[in-house]
């Protein structure tokens, strides 16, 4: 019966083999070393040096191979294990008896190994082995604001929608505006500002595209007056039922990045207003949100959001409705790109995304695109702007 742990069979290795491996060339070394002869003492000599050199060569190689030789008594599992470890089993000095390699003789070689292979990877990179620091830092108070009402925001199931827009009939528009405005400002600066209201004087000096989509959004809302609404989920009135409370003012908010954080001051009853006032107040609203200077009532109210993050980067977006609100536009980059006209002529066109997220437990697909397509179709003919005019 064979033990675990004991020889299984002795195998004796006649002549050569069985002698060590420097008696081995003890004795190649004697038997080959050269005689004397007297009448040329020179010759021999160097021919002996040779045989010597020789004769070392081949005992180290004949220690070599029986060093390999006595490596192979090894058991199987000591071979699996060193195909394993990927270790050469010929490489091992066995501790095991005639010379046999252990499993005890591999992992030390292995870890031998690693130890002499640490030092030449720890010293290159001493900077990069700089070890990772944090320390705690208190929100702002804009980020506490953000942090509360995005918490609450995203419990509200959103729905998304997103189309490219044409905006080349705004884009020529707005240029000849423009030309009004700076013909009336040099007209204003040649008569020496005599003349002009407290109103006049605040009027902007050049207009952007935000204060026309801005009016966009409100003729939709009068047509979708859902969106401007808000979703009361435990009113005491309606017996504890959701219900939504109807709004009859459009009062935008217009997302805003400032040194502080994000903010979204409100342009109030968007309705009344002409493309100018608007643009006055949104120009009042940026400067007070740079200086930080907003007041809470320039930040109340709001029915619904547009969010121009375009002016900054990104071509598609996903807004997050904002609280007590049930929908939000968001404006990618305006870019220009090559597109065919009606007479299949290439031409330079003024594209943009726009992207709109709504609450999708009161606001339907079918609702939000109808509202979004009334939006489309004033930015893209915005002459139609001036047929609503109050």
């Amino acid at each position: 019966m064979a033990k675990v742990g004991k020889p299984f069979v002795d195998i004796d290795v006649a002549g050569e083999a069985a002698a060590e491996p420097g008696n081995e060339g003890d004795k190649e070394e004697g038997a080959t070393a050269p005689t004397p002869v007297p009448s040329a003492p020179a010759a021999p000599s160097s021919h002996a040096t040779a045989e010597a050199t020789g004769a070392s060569s081949r005992s180290n190689q004949d220690q070599s191979r029986f060093k390999g030789e006595l490596a192979t008594l090894a058991t199987p599992a000591v071979r699996h294990l060193s195909k394993e470890l990927k270790v050469d089993i010929a490489e091992i000095d066995g501790s095991g008896r005639d010379g046999r390699v252990l499993k005890e003789d591999i992992y030390k070689f292995v870890k031998r190994r690693e130890a002499s292979a640490q030092p030449a990877t720890g010293h290159d990179g001493g900077a990069a082995q700089q070890q990772q620091t944090e320390r705690r830092v208190a929100l702002t108070q804009t980020q506490q604001q953000m942090f509360k009402a995005m918490t609450r925001s995203l419990a509200i199931p959103h729905f998304l929608y997103a189309d490219e827009l044409d905006l080349s009939n705004l884009a020529r528009l707005r240029a000849r505006l423009n030309r009004v405005l700076a013909a009336q400002q040099s007209s204003a600066a040649a008569a020496g500002g005599s003349g002009l209201d407290e109103a006049n004087q605040q009027q902007p000096t050049k207009l952007s595209y935000l204060p026309f989509i801005i009016k966009a959004v409100s003729m939709a809302l009068y047509q979708f007056p859902l969106l401007n609404a808000r979703v009361e989920v435990d009113a005491a009135d309606s017996g504890g039922k959701p219900s939504l409370v109807m709004r009859s003012q459009h009062n935008i908010g217009v997302a805003m990045d400032t040194p502080q954080g994000l903010v979204v001051p409100v342009i109030k009853d968007v309705g009344s207003l002409s493309i100018v006032a608007m643009a006055g107040e949104l120009g009042r609203l940026q400067r007070l949100a740079a200086a930080g200077r907003l007041s809470p009532g320039d930040m109340a109210g709001g029915t619904i959001t547009v969010s121009n993050i375009g002016n900054i980067g990104g071509t598609y977006l996903s807004p997050v409705v904002v609280e007590r609100e049930v929908a939000i536009l968001g404006i990618g980059r305006m870019r220009v790109v090559p597109a065919f006209d009606d007479q299949d002529r290439v031409v330079r066109k003024h594209v943009c995304n726009f992207s709109w997220s709504a609450d999708h437990r009161v606001v339907d697909g079918a609702t939000m695109a109808r509202a979004a397509e009334v939006v489309r179709r004033v930015v893209e003919e915005p002459d139609v702007m001036v047929l609503h005019l109050r």
